[in-house]
């Protein structure tokens, strides 16, 4: 016999994943073991430190606890210290839901930071719902979601995928070859560049999916370059681009030739993949570590002081940073880590974030963010080519769209 829970969690995770909000799902009411009687109160972080999303989801977590320190620095929240427990996610989105699990009822916290693939983020989905806990995700990803658990503080759709191909379609690109990994986010996100395609008179060359991890792509890379793309949109995660992109440049592919705009590469994977087989390839996030505000000024200066000069940030450890004082305000402006009234508190709540002001949808749980393409130059770090007027409000299931009509179905 099946448990009721995990019929739950199952009708959760399909309806998610199908672009259903996950808030009309059912999901059990679960008693909290949240201990706010001492002085100290429990959060959670859940990243990769280990298999084939290490490479990016270690600096996440590092950017978890520096917040939190930066927190207990000043007073903690609601005068409590933060005690930071963290995990291993392991790279599995199996592991990632059963630490997820320890987390909230073993080690009761009030709140866990982490995840960076879809695939985590959708096992993750259901254990925060039966259990009314709360999971701050930092990643940007393929929209089409929206949870009463989950508060989303990278980029939606609308606000990295979209500007991206604004920006190759107002540079003269007009046909594109899509070229990721075999999951969740670049197969979603694919279906929004193909409408997109279809509706701005852009031709899709190709596409092709290899599995997180997968180190080949010669054959892969000769159909790019057979192709006549004019572009190319990676959505390759991990360390499959350290493969895909020292075979691209072995091939003599070149940016001016055919340029690659990524949308998971950050500054922190450009030392893995080597800077002289990706130099002048562009990017499309929210943040960069060369963002010229006095508030990014101080973040790169205490990260750089914490973990080492050598050491760069990139947008979702900026987020997952982010992600931390959000919490924070909204616990303070709730009075109180209880969770149902931190979700009532979240409308309106900011914070002057490295990125810039942001600023939490109480309807949605996104953030409003400032799209930026990137350019990666020579010394390793990645510069803003072009930015949006101000920050864009999130429109997770792209209603402002006419040609997404139909996606989230």
């Amino acid at each position: 016999m099946i448990a009721a829970g995990a019929v739950v969690a199952a009708t959760s995770l399909m309806l998610a994943g199908c672009g259903t909000k996950a808030s009309e799902t059912d999901s059990a009411t679960a008693e909290s073991c949240v201990d706010t009687s001492g002085p100290t109160i429990k959060v959670g972080s859940l990243n990769s430190l280990s298999g084939t999303m290490a490479i990016s989801e270690v600096t996440v977590r590092d950017a978890i606890a520096l917040a939190v320190e930066e927190i207990n620095a000043d007073g903690g929240v609601l005068g409590k210290q933060i005690e930071l427990i963290g995990e291993d996610g392991a790279s599995e989105p199996t592991v990632f839901a059963e630490k997820a699990e320890k987390l909230i009822s073993s080690d009761c916290v009030a709140a866990v930071f982490g995840g960076w693939t879809s695939s985590s983020r959708k096992a993750m989905l259901p254990v925060f719902e039966s259990n009314n806990a709360l999971l701050y995700y930092p990643v940007q990803y393929e929209g089409l979601e929206s949870s009463p658990n989950i508060f989303y503080t990278g980029a939606t759709t609308n606000q990295q995928i979209v500007p991206a191909l604004d920006y190759l379609k107002e540079q003269g690109v007009k046909s594109l070859y899509l070229v990721g990994s075999d999951y969740v986010f670049p197969q979603t996100a694919n279906r929004i560049i193909k409408a997109y395609a279809e509706a701005n008179g852009i031709e899709i060359k190709g596409e092709d999916y290899t599995p997180l991890g997968s180190t080949d792509f010669s054959t892969i890379v000769n159909k790019v370059r057979n192709s006549g793309a004019d572009a190319v949109f990676n959505t390759l995660n991990g360390d499959s681009n350290v493969a895909f992109f020292r075979e691209y440049r072995n091939v003599g592919l070149t940016p001016e030739q055919m340029p690659v705009i990524s949308v998971s590469i950050a500054e922190e994977e450009i030392g893995g993949i080597g800077v002289e087989n990706i130099a002048g390839q562009l990017t499309a996030w929210n943040y960069y570590e060369t963002v010229d505000t006095p508030e990014n000024k101080k973040f790169v200066e205490a990260y750089k002081e914490k973990y080492g000069r050598n050491k760069p940030t990139s947008d979702p450890m900026e987020a997952a940073y982010t992600s931390v004082y959000l919490w924070k305000n909204t616990v303070e402006k709730a009075g109180s880590f209880d969770v149902d009234k931190v979700k009532e508190a979240a409308d309106g709540v900011t914070f002057d974030a490295p990125e810039g002001l942001v600023t939490l949808d109480g309807e949605n749980h996104h953030i409003t963010k400032t799209a930026r393409i990137g350019q990666i130059r020579p010394d390793g770090l990645i510069y803003t080519i072009w930015e949006s007027p101000g920050p864009i409000e999130p429109d997770p299931y792209l209603k402002s769209y006419p040609w997404a009509a139909g996606l989230s179905n």
